[in-house]
């Protein structure tokens, strides 16, 4: 299977302190895949360096055989960060279709009135950011994020401080891009949206993985436990 993702031996060290340590792992196209770990685990460093954010200590990033260069890259990317940089004076379907355009989407205004529609915002549309919830300006920025049809998605916490409705509706989006062919690296603190969405997942502490396959084989390595049980166990919570 085609590899979209390769990390090969990467470390990370800012100053004295080493953030990564000698970490491996790969992402296939079409694959929903879990990036799992507490935070400070170096979860978001990785995806920064893998994305040209950060030069790498050691080792190497690669997505589609080659270091992430966005004007050159053979495949679009979409990166939802955890921390929301919207313009927040702006209204809402002005931002989406300015976004549009700059990302050369045919008629932006339907396809962000079509967006609006499907994650309840339609009435919001005139709206400015700042006037929105949280959890509405990630839906906002969850629909910039995916506008162009990436082949790689990557989301950073993509439901944080979502209610069950919303989570769902979100998971759903994400679920209906998977079956296009868009591979997808999730983080996330929500071990059912792991179970429910993703083929294969790697568990960081620390800057290593201290878990790394199918959801199968991860539970098998732990004899058996649930995903949260695992990472209750990994990160020091059960007494053997």
């Amino acid at each position: 299977m085609k590899k979209i993702v390769e990390i090969n031996h990467f470390r990370m060290d800012f100053g004295n302190k080493t953030v990564i340590r000698d970490l491996s792992f790969d992402v296939n196209a079409g694959e929903i895949f879990g990036f799992l770990g507490s935070n400070g685990s170096g979860k978001t460093t990785t995806l920064r360096a893998l994305l040209g954010f950060y030069t790498p200590t050691s080792g190497e990033l690669l997505i589609d055989g080659e270091p992430y260069n966005p004007e050159h890259s053979s495949i679009t990317v979409g990166y939802l960060p955890e921390e929301r940089g919207l313009y927040r004076k702006e209204t809402v379907l002005d931002t989406l279709t300015y976004f549009g355009r700059l990302k050369g989407i045919d008629n932006p205004v339907e396809w962000s009135t079509k967006y609006l529609s499907r994650v309840g915002l339609l009435d919001k549309a005139k709206e400015k950011l700042e006037k929105l919830s949280g959890g509405q300006q990630q839906k906002i920025q969850l629909g910039v994020t995916i506008m162009n049809n990436p082949k790689l998605l990557i989301l950073d916490e993509p439901t944080k401080g979502f209610d069950p409705v919303n989570r769902r509706l979100l998971m759903d989006i994400i679920d209906e891009l998977h079956k296009k062919g868009t591979a997808v690296i999730l983080i996330t603190h929500y071990m059912d949206e792991v179970e429910r969405l993703c083929d294969r997942a790697i568990l960081l502490k620390d800057g290593v993985a201290h878990a790394y396959g199918t959801i199968s084989e991860i539970k098998k390595q732990f004899n058996g436990k649930s995903l949260d049980q695992i990472f209750v166990k990994v990160y020091g919570g059960e007494n053997e």
